[in-house]
């Protein structure tokens, strides 16, 4: 018998798929709108797709895997971007979305298991009066634990930062990979050791997370003679405090283009923002548009903002949907030569650098700005479109861009490693020693760690 027949015969009856259609579904997400890793990771898959349906079962998924020394890649949506669940070394991929219980929820603060969907946690809260503090643009696919351990920020970071900040995540329970798995609980500043680290250091079991008061979020869409006008707009929406708001998302001319639902009520020579803003504040957001030459050309009232976002009949979707990446993902859909980068723009300088970047870049690199709260300020991140030309070009933008005193998060590569303004300042790869010591969590993502890993294990034998 083979490793991994050992393995499933040591967990016969937790419900596993071999069949070569859902090997590569499981096996996938959306690395593909990078041309560089769509090349390097379209032909990886495992050999084996588990999902354990409760905590009892995922203990004797890791301890065989541990035992067996075979190697798991934690899934759940698959809804990011780098390969962060593609199992880069075959293995097997561990589906975390059979755990996706909404465990405790009052006011402030709701515990969750890994494997619950962000759309669905929404839908459980809301009784409560209470709702996530932002989620991805990917929402209704995500799971918590998926966007924890490898997102970043979305739709509502305007006002509450990104995951990666102080207090985004309160607590998080972890299941170690050993052949007799350790539960450790991590809490404040601890748990930044499996922010944003791909899943390399522990499967993450529950999360506690801060909720917001549930707001009535209507969803508006302004046009704007030009970027410039668009993004000062942007980014005093932001730093007003007395609107509440979830969303502030502004696009440069030409943009409109892709977004098929929104193109007939958007002239492609417009900038455009879209915003999810309390509805009772209406007035006051109208007094700002009007500041800046603004034209109102769609709004949707919060009520049917709601039902469009939790799944009932609507023509139009909820406009977070044309945001944050999936902007990248309609307008791969009508000119597949567009990649992206990610690219966060300085504090105190931000709409001078935008408008730099626009004016160097015209013509190779179409803006859309993401404003959110960073780090005690307000600036804007863009996950940028990139007419592809080759990946020489690519990694000359992003020195390019970073000359001009904006910073780059590669969106290219599947490692931790050299993810810039993304990386945690946490030790993670201390942290991983200690919960996975045969290093068969995710493997791939920390090479030289892996490297020295391996090295000393062939001196041992």
């Amino acid at each position: 018998m083979t490793r991994i027949e050992r393995f499933l015969a040591d967990i016969a009856d937790v419900p596993v798929a071999t069949d070569a259609p859902t090997l590569k579904l499981k096996s996938r997400d959306f690395f593909w709108f990078s041309p560089i890793l769509k090349r390097a990771l379209e032909d990886k898959r495992a050999l084996a797709v588990v999902r354990p349906r409760d905590r009892e079962e995922l203990k004797r998924v890791v301890s065989a895997a541990a035992s067996r020394r075979v190697a798991l890649t934690m899934r759940g949506g698959g809804t990011g971007n780098y390969g962060q669940c593609v199992p880069l070394d075959g293995g097997v991929v561990l589906d975390m979305t059979g755990l996706d219980r909404v465990i405790a929820a009052r006011p402030g603060l709701v515990s969750v298991e890994a494997g619950a969907m962000m759309l669905d946690i929404d839908k459980a809260l809301k009784p409560t009066g209470w709702e996530l503090r932002f989620f991805p643009s990917t929402r209704a696919n995500a799971s918590i634990g998926g966007f924890v351990c490898g997102g970043a920020g979305g739709v509502g970071s305007c006002t509450w930062g990104q995951i990666g900040d102080a207090g985004a995540v309160q607590a998080a329970t972890i299941l170690t990979m050993e052949e007799e798995p350790r539960t450790i609980r991590l809490e404040g500043p601890e748990v930044m050791k499996i922010v944003h680290a791909y899943g390399i250091n522990g499967i993450v079991l529950d999360l506690d997370l801060p909720t917001a008061p549930r707001q009535p979020w209507m969803e508006v869409v302004v046009t704007f003679d030009d970027l410039a006008a668009a993004t000062r707009f942007g980014q005093t929406v932001t730093e007003d405090q007395v609107l509440s708001k979830k969303l502030v998302s502004i696009h440069q001319p030409g943009i409109s283009r892709y977004l098929k639902r929104l193109a007939p009520m958007i002239p492609v020579e417009r900038a455009f923002a879209i915003l999810m803003i309390c509805e009772a504040q209406r007035s006051h957001l109208e007094a700002h548009i009007a500041a800046f030459g603004g034209n109102i050309v769609y709004t949707r009232d919060a009520e049917a903002a709601e039902a469009a976002a939790f799944g009932h009949n609507s023509a139009m979707p909820p406009l977070y949907e044309y945001t944050w990446n999936h902007t990248t993902l309609h307008a791969m859909r009508v000119d597949p030569s567009i990649t992206y980068l990610q690219v966060l723009f300085p504090l105190g300088k931000t709409v001078e650098t935008v408008l730099w970047a626009n004016e160097k870049f015209a013509g190779e690199i179409e803006w859309h700005l993401e404003f959110q709260r960073r780090f005690s300020g307000i600036t804007c991140s863009s996950l940028c479109l990139v007419k592809y030309q080759s990946d020489e070009r690519l990694m000359e933008l992003i020195s390019l861009i970073e000359s001009g005193g904006a910073r780059v998060s590669n969106p290219h590569i599947y490692t931790i490693e050299g993810k810039g303004w993304k990386r945690i300042k946490a030790d993670q790869e201390g942290f991983k020693t200690a919960t996975d010591p045969h290093f068969l969590l995710n493997p791939g993502r920390l090479p030289t760690l892996e490297a020295e890993f391996h090295a000393r294990q062939t001196v041992a034998e």
